[in-house]
Formats: C-alpha cells, structure tokens, sequence
C-alpha cells in the first residue's frame, strides 16, 4: 500500500534552513515547508524525525491505559487519595503526545516550528507539576509531613512550572514584542548563541525537576533515623532517579552522534535515546509512586495534609491555563507576522532547498 504512495523528500543540512539544523546530524532533514499531509507521510518513512516521534506516540497509549486501569479499576470519585496519581497519569499521556506532535508539525514553517515546542515545552512543564503533587501525597518522607515546606510544596511547583514554560520558550526566540517583531524573527539565542539557548532551556527544566524531587533526594540519601520511610519502594525510585540523570547527560551532549557526524542521523542519536530514557525513567518513577501510595497509604490518610481538588486537580488546571497564556504571549507575534505574508520569513532562511 505504501508503495502507491509518494513519501516526501529528505535533504541534507546544507539544503535546509538554519532554524532547523539539529547538531551533528547531517542527513535525513524534511522539507522546511511541508504540508501537513507530509509531515504525517514522513511517519512512514526513515528520516531524523521519525524515532522521535515514535518512541514517545506509542507510549502514550502505554499511559493512557494505565490512567484508564486506574479509573475503571478503582473508585476516583469517592476516593480523593487517588487524585494525586490520577493527576501525574494524565500528565503522562500530556507529553509525550505533546513531543511527538511537535517532532510530526515542526517542518511545516519556522513559525510552526516554534509553536510546536513552545507547546512541548508546557506539557513537560505540567508533568513537572504531576511529578510534584503525587511526592507531595505519598513520597515525602515521614519527617516532612505536615512541616511548612510540605505546605508549601505545591505552590512552588505552580510557580516552577511558569518559570520553567516561560524560560524554556524564551530560549527559543527571546521575549516577545521586544527581541523579535512583526516582520522578521530575530532568533535570539539560538541563531546568535545555540549553546546559550540550549542551556536555558537544560535550566528551564532542571530547576523544578530538582526542586520536585527535594523530598525523594532528602529521603534516600541524607535522612537518618526515624521517620525516614525506609521501604522496599527505595529500589524504584534509585532506579527512577539513575535514569533521569541519564536522561539529562544525553541531552546535554548529543552523543554519540557529537563522535561521529552523520553516522547516527536516522537511528540512534541522542534526541531518540533521550525520548527512550525518559519515557522508562517515566515507567519506574510511575512504579514507585504506585507502590508507595498502596504501602503508606493508612499511615498517610491518617498523619498527611488532606488531599483536596484544589492541591490536585486545581492546581493542574491552574497550571495549564498560566502556560497557555504564556504560550500565547510567545506565539501571537508569530501568528501576526504570519497573517503579513510569508516573503519576511524567506529573508530569515540562510539557505535555500537546492535541488
């Protein structure tokens, strides 16, 4: 069937726009102005895109059959200690649904490339955020419980998650209305400073990953004595942790293909296992909140704050509404220049598709 079918072309580095060379990948680039039916084509054929996309399309149905098991299998509506896992599931079936869309839409325009990310970036700002509520309602250690950093938590990783939107799509372009206008993207960091930019947005999103894990760092490596909820749920949660790090280290990198340019550009580059690492990093930490949640459970509903919709649900909800607004607030001006005619962009593309 797919031999009826023509797929799109791919191009090498040199005949596609700087917005969207990736580092040390040489080969294997779509055209900078697909359609949308060929960039869901592309699907189907091998290009530098292609395990991006899918190594985090299919485990998001991984995840939403887990977040459905959760809701068929137990009572969610009576039960409010569930909620906080109910959160993270659904924030699990947020991001990598959001990544593999971006990966899919970004080569329609260097507009759309921006937007794309700029929404990939608030969806792992949200899981950020679900990460945070479910340690706030079964991982952090007995000592914590009730202190005022427990009730302060969550209201920090609120605002964590503005911060880290925010940083993440200002990496990108700068700040809107100011570093890049109507008629021409001035890309700001990662036209004049790729590393720049790349370094902002490893800070977008260590900052809260750090801060969300305070408690689990607090309660596996320094906590002594009583009150250290010393369990066999330590395992996972090492396991979670060694991956993360890993997780970060490739995409800090870009290696191996940073060894040997063009050598990995289709299959084995570190976007691909960083896409991988993340979603089985994602798997154990699931585990361990699962298994921590059934464990301590009586002690928690007994000692812990009381879940409620407004430290769950709520703040999810609040969340999302403040990283679309600014998500909106990078775009628009994108959005209008695009409205004026597409001849401005054509001036910021340093190399033309040849051929």
């Amino acid at each position: 069937m797919l031999s009826l079918i023509k797929l799109p072309r791919v191009f090498t580095i040199n005949q596609v726009p700087k917005v969207f060379h990736e580092d040390s990948i040489i080969s294997g680039y779509r055209h900078p102005r697909s359609s949308a039916t060929d960039c869901i084509l592309s699907l189907f054929q091998l290009t530098n895109e292609t395990l991006n996309i899918w190594t985090h399309f299919l485990p998001t149905w991984y995840f939403l059959w887990k977040l459905l098991t959760v809701v068929l299998m137990r009572d969610v509506w009576r039960d409010s200690f569930t909620w906080p896992l109910l959160v993270f599931l659904m924030s699990c079936c947020v991001y990598p649904l959001a990544s593999s869309c971006a990966h899919t839409f970004s080569t329609m325009s260097t507009r759309a490339r921006h937007i794309c990310f700029f929404f990939d970036y608030g969806a792992l700002s949200l899981y950020s955020l679900g990460s945070a509520i479910t340690y706030s309602a079964y991982v952090i250690p007995d000592k914590w419980v009730n202190s005022s950093f427990h009730q302060c938590y969550i209201p920090i990783a609120v605002v964590n998650t503005v911060i880290c939107t925010t940083l993440a799509c200002y990496s990108r372009l700068g700040l809107p209305y100011i570093q890049y206008n109507h008629d021409i993207i001035k890309r700001f960091s990662e036209c004049k400073s790729p590393k720049f930019g790349k370094f902002l947005r490893i800070l977008a999103f260590a900052v809260p990953y750090l801060f969300d894990n305070i408690p689990l760092f607090y309660r596996l490596f320094l906590c002594v004595g009583e009150g250290c909820t010393d369990n066999d749920t330590n395992a996972l949660h090492h396991t979670h942790i060694a991956v993360a790090f890993l997780t970060a280290f490739l995409f800090a990198t870009h290696l191996p293909e940073r060894l040997a340019p063009g050598s990995f550009d289709y299959i084995g580059h570190s976007h691909q296992l960083f896409h991988v690492c993340g979603i089985i990093g994602t798997h154990f930490q699931m585990e361990a909140i699962e298994q921590d949640m059934v464990t301590r459970r009586q002690w928690l509903l007994t000692y812990s704050l009381p879940i409620t919709v407004t430290n769950t649900l709520g703040a999810a909800l609040l969340s999302v509404t403040l990283s679309l607004g600014i998500i909106f607030l990078f775009s628009l001006p994108l959005l209008w220049s695009a409205t004026r005619g597409e001849h401005t962009e054509k001036k910021t593309q340093s190399h033309p598709i040849h051929g």
